[in-house]
């Protein structure tokens, strides 16, 4: 069967991630802009390839003063690099779910990572006719590899912003008529 190409719909998706803060909670954020493609190939998942951008200025994580530090050159560096992108590599069942592996390019670092997945779903019809498919992701990312370093030291010890990053995706692709 030949690959299909589906869309990300991105006012039914979402890319949001998750990192500590002062060492004792976890602040949590997204990004309000993303697309991609999916070329699906049903009758072997493994030949199914992925292309995502996400637009870093399009960062919230409901505080404003966060949110324009994150967009400084001491994070993201917007100016300079205004995407984060995905290209898988592989894909690989993992019993009912999938194993897909890509390059994960942030602050114009790339690194390979291996995101868990869920789906597809079965195909949907929506009330307009447009088929649409599924997708759940996680992965975990240490942002200061793709050179995402900046911190500040607490008085009580420790830093300010965590290493780990804990990242999950819900994708509803349409179909490209």
């Amino acid at each position: 069967m030949a690959q299909t190409t589906f869309t990300i719909d991105s006012a039914h998706s979402s890319a949001n991630f998750t990192i500590k803060h002062m060492m004792i909670a976890k602040v949590h954020g997204g990004f309000e802009k993303l697309s991609g493609t999916l070329l699906l190939d049903t009758a072997d998942l493994t030949k199914s390839s992925i292309e995502a951008v996400i637009e870093a200025a399009s960062i919230n994580t409901r505080e404003v003063q966060r949110d324009t530090h994150l967009k400084s050159a001491d994070f993201f560096d917007v100016e300079k690099y205004p995407t984060l992108n995905f290209k898988s590599t592989k894909i690989e069942k993992d019993g009912e779910d999938l194993k897909v592996t890509g390059d994960l390019t942030i602050h114009g670092v790339t690194k390979e990572v291996v995101l868990a997945v869920e789906g597809p779903s079965a195909e949907m019809k929506d009330p307009y006719g447009n088929i649409k498919i599924g997708f759940s992701a996680t992965t975990k990312i240490k942002r200061k590899d793709f050179g995402l370093s900046w911190n500040a030291a607490l008085e009580a010890g420790g830093v300010l912003v965590g290493d780990d990053v804990a990242i999950s995706l819900d994708l509803q692709f349409a179909k490209k008529v």
